[in-house]
């Protein structure tokens, strides 16, 4: 067998979800792997994004970003926010997302986010991996 890095492309993609959700249902598993994105507009101007997807129970941000000209105006929290009340009471336990150092642990905190665990990166802390969750209820 001959194992090499290819690229990514749409029928190898279908390959991996195929067998993956072949997999799943034969666990008695639905994935249900939904994305979603939300964004704060001003006028026609995008202020903010956030973006992830929906899969088992729980709910996972990807990526969270807000221009620097609209940074500190709650438009991050109106952004998680809106996270929390399209999936709350629909079956989904937790949000589950990853920062590093550099990024914005301290306000995901005041979100209301819990720190589960820290990835310590040896070389650079700024690259410290946070990994958060926010139980829905």
């Amino acid at each position: 067998m001959e194992i090499k890095k290819v690229e990514l492309d749409a029928k190898k993609e279908f390959f991996i979800e195929a067998e993956q959700e072949k997999y799943e249902t034969s666990n008695g598993i639905s994935c249900n792997y939904t994305p979603f994105c939300f964004v704060a507009k001003n006028d026609d101007e995008i202020a903010g994004a956030v973006s992830g997807a929906s899969f088992f129970s729980e709910i996972y941000i990807d990526e969270l970003v807000v221009k620097d000209e609209y940074r500190g105006k709650g438009i991050g929290t109106q952004l998680i926010r809106a996270v929390e009340e399209c999936f709350s009471g629909k079956g989904f336990t937790n949000i589950n997302l990853c920062t590093n150092g550099f990024q914005a642990s301290d306000f995901y905190e005041r979100c209301g986010f819990e720190l589960e665990f820290t990835r310590e990166n040896k070389s650079d802390p700024r690259l410290n991996k946070y990994y958060y969750i926010k139980y829905l209820g």
